[in-house]
Parts: structure tokens; sequence; C-alpha cells
């Protein structure tokens, strides 16, 4: 075992030991902020025409295969998977329709983060939530806890990743914008800081209060989200679900404090397994090597 690998588990066994020693609050964090650097989407359906150059724009910016399973001559996602970041939907319901765009919605407290036990997920340069291979032991319960049924998993793959939208923090690095936004012939979906894109939102809303649902799904729901949405039909009939104003992990955090305080064998099993489960998936990135 190499001395970065070693260093790891020894560090996650110490503070696997200070976590269970010391009492953990029986009281959740306060409700978290969008940090001061934010940046994220406003997406309004008024404006989109479900031409799909979004989708077709991501898969090239992030290098991922076409998606021909439903049709092999045709990269035609019916859905967020493995080699789709982005998707365009179509609600249609009694003579009313309406384009959905779908991608991670970089949560302020995401759930994705809460529940990923190794650090893989986090919250990084600008907010936006991003996976890291190196630490990812392939649990998957980031898939479980997304309340948006976001991040994939490559099960085609011998060395798996999780697929999600990252913002294309690779195109910001170089000054861009994500390839969504820079394509979208309409302005259906525009990036920019998030507090400037929560006031452009509210302008919409106050300069054509008959065009759109009373509300910026985003600003509050599930303890806010970096990309916003505006929508002239009903948001859960888009796929958005109804989520309260608390943050997901929150509610999570606090049922976890009041059952796991004191106990000092959850917490030491816990970080055993991922050790273990981190060790064998190195193992196999390196050919079984010991």
């Amino acid at each position: 075992m190499d001395r970065t690998r070693r260093s790891f588990l020894k560090g996650l066994a110490y503070a696997g030991g200070t976590a269970a020693v010391s009492a953990v609050p029986a009281v959740a964090s306060e409700k978290r902020q969008a940090p001061d650097d934010a940046v994220g989407m406003l997406y309004d359906t008024t404006r989109c025409i479900g031409c799909k150059a979004c989708v077709v724009a991501c898969h090239e910016a992030n290098d991922l295969p076409p998606d021909t399973r439903g049709n092999p001559l045709h990269d035609a996602p019916q859905s967020l998977n493995d080699r789709t970041k982005n998707i365009i939907k179509l609600y249609k319901e009694e003579g009313r329709r309406s384009y959905m765009k779908q991608q991670c919605m970089h949560c302020i407290d995401p759930a994705c983060v809460g529940a990923c036990m190794i650090g893989a997920l986090q919250k990084r340069e600008y907010g936006i939530v991003t996976w890291e291979s190196s630490r990812c032991i392939g649990c998957r319960y980031c898939q479980v806890a997304c309340p948006y049924n976001v991040p994939k998993f490559e099960w085609e793959e011998a060395n798996p990743r999780i697929i999600k939208c990252e913002l294309c923090n690779h195109r910001l690095a170089e000054g861009k914008e994500p390839a969504c936004c820079e394509v979208c012939p309409r302005d259906a979906v525009i990036y920019g800081k998030y507090d400037d894109l929560l006031a452009e939102a509210k302008k919409r809303l106050a300069d054509h209060p008959g065009r759109y649902v009373d509300k910026i799904y985003g600003e509050h729901d599930g303890g806010g989200t970096q990309v916003l949405y505006l929508s002239h039909v009903p948001f859960e009939k888009l796929g958005l679900p109804e989520l309260g104003d608390e943050g997901v992990p929150k509610l999570n955090r606090t049922i976890q404090h009041g059952v796991y305080k004191g106990m000092i064998a959850p917490a030491a099993l816990y970080v055993a397994m991922g050790a273990v489960m981190l060790r064998n998936r190195r193992k196999d990135d390196k050919g079984g090597e010991s």
C-alpha cells in the first residue's frame, strides 16, 4: 500500500475515532447560504422551444459518448443517464404543454454531499457540486439521496464514474460559460452569478405577473438551489419535487445527531466500511496491486 493511501486511511480512522469520542450536537446546523462567489443558471420554460441544442452541446463539451440505446441511428437520450448530463423533456396535458430542462441543481445544501461518506462529492469553487474520482468508493448513496434523481452510475464501465452536470467547470476555468447556455437560441437558459440570476427572475415575475406561476423554483426549495426555474405551468407537472424550505441533508443530520449521539460503534463501523471499500476500489484501479 503506497504512502498516500496509507496516510488517507489513517486519517479516516483518526477522524472516525474523534467523531465517535466527541459528543455530537443534538441540533442540526443553521440553514446554509449560497457562497459569495456562487454562480448558476436560470431556466425559463416560456422561452424554450425544445430544440435540444443544449443537449448536443453538453455531450460535445463533456466528451460524452452518444446515447443510441433507444435509437441506434440517433443520439436521442430519453432521460439523464451515464451518457447524458442535461436533458430536455416535454410536458403535455389537456392542451397545455411545456419543455423542461433537467440537470444537476447544484443545491446550496446538497443531499448527495451529505450522503457521501468519503467526500467524493463536494461543493467547491463557485458553489458547484463536483465529483472527485480518487475518493469515490462506488457506494452510490448519492443516487439514493438526491431528491432530483440526478447522479448516474456507469454500470457498463470497468472503472465506473458518477455522471452529473458540473456546470462545465472546465469551461468556466477558461473564461467561458456552460455549453448549454452558450448555444441556446432563445436564452431559455442563461448563466451568471447566483444573486444576479435571482434578481433577474424576480424582475421577470414583476414585469409579467400573468405569464408565470408566482414562484421562483429553487429560491427556497430544498434549502435553495443555484439552478433556478420560472414556469408557466405548475412545477410539479415538470417533475420538480415539493421539498419545502429545509435542506434535505438538514433533516438527515437532525435524525442522525439524535440517534447516534455518543454512540461509538456506529461511527467506527461506518469509517471501517469506508476504508475497506476505498482500499478495494484503488486496488481495482491499479490492476490488483496491493
